[in-house]
């Protein structure tokens, strides 16, 4: 690679602040094939002085590049381009092209508060620690600079791009080479899963569930006339011999791999396989939902389930509730290359992602890095807020309640002994205003008169930790449990 190619340009970025087209520049190359994982590239000092540049501009395209994981600092040695952009397996497509770099706006505009969450609630992020002034200035520039394209009828497949960011940082976090033709940015999870059912699977078609498994899927799926078979999710995950023994014939299935919902466990990298066979053999469908992969505590983030798949049988889902903040109502799906047609098709007939606005401010927030620095700020909370609960837990209740280990997720998984009844304990802590949930109403059983089993219950109670701001808050919090549940 020549250096000049990282030359700022005059063309249709030229309004662009310099920083941010170095930074283009840079993503340009890489996906071009130009600049390899663990090349060195030149030293701030140096590239400043080739090209001109502040060095204060280019440490910020740096910085930016650093925090997304296309580079990676080795000290003294220099910094080098991460050899995690390097896709597992045979190379997919080149990157696909980053949006057009907007200029950041320096006007703060405060964000109003938002209702408190309940004690305990699943599914939120840690609202308190959302970057509200970062997000209002983005939000505000993007009203401001409205144009004509935002007051007609939007994209059905979603905002451009957003669509090409999400591309992008699926490349380099979870390992999925894709173009953003593949993403489909859809209102919310259940609205990416009503695509797939509209355009892939029809009313009456049998679908592996995970049980105990996310409860609103499993709800919205049978009321779109699904019939789900219960497989049962052991250490390793859904346990995939028991969804070929009771239903082999399934024509799809919705999995949780990275981090199981409810339970925390990850599936196996033998069940993973086990399971993308039998749907390349079935030519069935499967659903990954990673829903909070974003935020493990201990190693690197596994690969996804749809970085594995060769047959393209993998539909891959995502969502920003759990990463921004589920007033957003935003979440997207990755299609096989063959299915684009279909889904747009489908697309056609569906009420589509909503407001241009909010997703070019998702956009924005991605491509000029501040995405990539929420994430790995929210990672070092969770794994400290986690660890409030979890010690309020012991210090409260002793050996009556047992915490299962987990490298990640937004939620704790509290086991009671053998006996208890969870639903029960629930109840009571509902009516005191505490928002945990039993794991037993995550369970389905098997239907009556059925030659299957059914299913052992399971009882422990699920716990979001997310808002719980200190040691302090955690003691206080189990102690309600505690006096709620007393006597129970």
């Amino acid at each position: 690679m020549e250096l000049h190619e990282l030359k700022p340009s005059r063309g249709k970025d030229a309004n662009a602040p310099i920083y941010l087209q170095l930074y283009r520049r840079y993503l340009d190359v890489i996906a071009a094939g130009k600049l390899r994982p663990g090349e060195r590239v030149p030293s701030v000092r140096s590239l400043a002085s080739e090209l001109n540049l502040a060095r204060g501009t280019v440490e910020l395209a740096y910085q930016m590049l650093t925090s997304e994981g296309y580079f990676t600092a080795r000290g003294a040695a220099g910094t080098f381009i991460s050899p995690r952009i390097e896709s597992l397996g045979e190379p997919g497509p080149a990157a696909p092209p980053l949006p057009p770099a907007t200029a950041a706006d320096t006007a703060p505009r405060s964000a109003p508060a938002g209702a408190a969450p309940r004690p305990f609630q699943l599914g939120l992020p840690a609202l308190d620690a959302f970057p509200r002034k970062t997000w209002s200035r983005l939000a505000g520039r993007n009203a401001r600079v409205m144009d004509t394209a935002a007051l007609i009828y939007p994209d059905i497949t979603g905002y451009d791009p957003l669509r090409r960011a999400i591309a992008t940082y699926l490349g380099i976090s979870r390992g999925i080479a894709c173009t953003h033709e593949q993403v489909f940015v859809t209102a919310g999870h259940l609205g990416t899963l009503e695509m797939v059912c509209r355009t892939l699977l029809s009313p009456g078609d049998t679908g592996w569930y995970e049980d105990p498994g996310y409860l609103f899927a499993r709800h919205f799926l049978e009321r779109a006339g699904m019939r789900l078979a219960p497989v049962p999710v052991d250490e390793e995950g859904l346990d995939v011999a028991a969804g070929l023994k009771h239903a082999g014939d399934a024509r799809f299935a919705v999995v949780t791999p990275t981090h199981q919902s409810p339970t925390g466990v990850t599936l196996s990298l033998p069940r993973r396989l086990q399971l993308l066979e039998w749907a390349s053999q079935r030519d069935a469908w499967i659903v990954e939902d990673d829903y909070d992969s974003e935020f493990r505590y201990h190693g690197r983030p596994l690969p996804a389930l749809k970085s594995l798949d060769r047959d393209d049988r993998v539909l891959y889902t995502g969502t920003f509730s759990k990463v921004l903040f589920p007033g957003l109502r935003l979440a997207y799906l990755v299609v096989p290359a063959s299915q684009i047609d279909r889904f747009r098709d489908a697309a056609r007939h569906l009420p589509g992602p909503g407001s241009i606005l909010l997703q070019a401010t998702v956009a924005d927030f991605m491509t000029q890095g501040h995405f990539a620095r929420h994430l790995r700020k929210m990672r070092a909370l969770y794994g400290e807020r986690r660890g409030f609960l979890v010690d309020a837990l012991s210090h409260v209740f002793d050996d009556t309640l047992s915490v299962a280990p987990q490298a990640g997720g937004i939620h704790a998984l509290a086991s009671l002994p053998r006996g208890r009844d969870d639903k029960v304990l629930v109840a009571a802590a509902q009516q005191q205003g505490l928002a945990v949930q039993a794991v037993s109403n995550w369970q389905m059983r098997a239907a009556s008169g059925t030659s299957r089993a059914r299913l052992p219950a399971r009882s422990g109670l699920l716990l979001g930790f997310t808002n719980i701001t200190g040691p302090e808050v955690a003691m206080q919090l189990c102690g309600q449990l505690l006096t709620a549940t007393r006597g129970v």
